[in-house]
């Protein structure tokens, strides 16, 4: 387990795991009042947290399932990247996708975030790439069944 710095800013608990094996904690929305969003709307969510983390590593902000599920609502650039020099406040870009108003009260979980590690790509240019089986074959190339 990795040790992850926090300083919070708002008045929520801090993000922690449901159950022993859980890959995401839940992040909460730190509001001074309701926020209301239409369809098709889209808003950055303060959660008042402020993380640093370790060299390597970045933490993933991913939809709720179930507020996906029940009401259309989704993190936009899901998932959103908090790299580990960030040291500003963790927002939440939520949509809703959904037909009706959805409100957001303080305190709500809105998203989920996962810590994950990284590695960092050095390109090198070659005049071509080696021949697999799937070669070219990109979207649908499988075919449904």
């Amino acid at each position: 387990m990795i040790q992850v710095k926090v300083v919070n800013k708002g008045h929520q608990q801090l993000p922690a795991y449901a159950t022993p094996q859980s890959a995401g904690m839940d992040l909460r929305a730190n509001i001074e009042a309701p926020i209301t969003l239409r369809p098709m709307e889209r808003r950055l969510i303060p959660t008042g947290l402020h993380i640093a983390l370790p060299e390597g590593y970045e933490a993933q902000v991913r939809p709720r399932s179930g507020l996906a599920l029940k009401h259309g609502l989704t993190v936009l650039n899901s998932p959103g990247t908090i790299d580990a020099d960030y040291r500003g406040e963790v927002g939440v870009l939520l949509i809703n996708l959904s037909q009706e108003d959805f409100v957001i009260n303080d305190g709500e979980r809105i998203a989920q975030m996962v810590i994950a590690r990284h590695e960092q790509a050095d390109f090198v240019v070659v005049e071509e790439l080696d021949q697999t089986e799937r070669g070219e074959g990109g979207y649908g190339h499988t075919g449904v069944k």
